[in-house]
């Protein structure tokens, strides 16, 4: 079973967001997806826009791009402090994550 039939998603959009007040800044993330993820001064982890711009306002998402998908929902999987959440873009249902049904 793949990723994305995993998740259900098919060819739908994904979107990925930290919550920072459950970061440890332990970097598995970025160890993972350096493309999506980035540690801040700060030692919190944050997604990154276009440009690879920190997207530092609390909740931003950034489109998960599908050829780092397994990358970005491993990091969902392995984050020790369970702050990372993708979801699906057209109804907002997490898919991997602390909220993951």
């Amino acid at each position: 079973m793949t990723v994305q039939q995993e998740a259900g998603v098919g060819a739908e959009e994904l979107e990925v967001w930290i919550d920072q007040d459950l970061c440890t800044g332990d970097g598995i993330c970025v160890q993972y997806a350096p493309e999506v993820f980035e540690l801040d001064i700060d030692g919190l982890a944050y997604v990154k826009g276009s440009g690879d711009e920190l997207l530092q306002v609390p909740g931003a998402t950034t489109p998960v791009p599908l050829p780092l998908l397994r990358d970005v929902t491993d990091s969902a999987k392995e984050c020790p402090g369970d702050c990372i959440h993708v979801r699906r873009v057209s109804d907002k249902v997490e898919v991997f994550g602390p909220d993951a049904e």
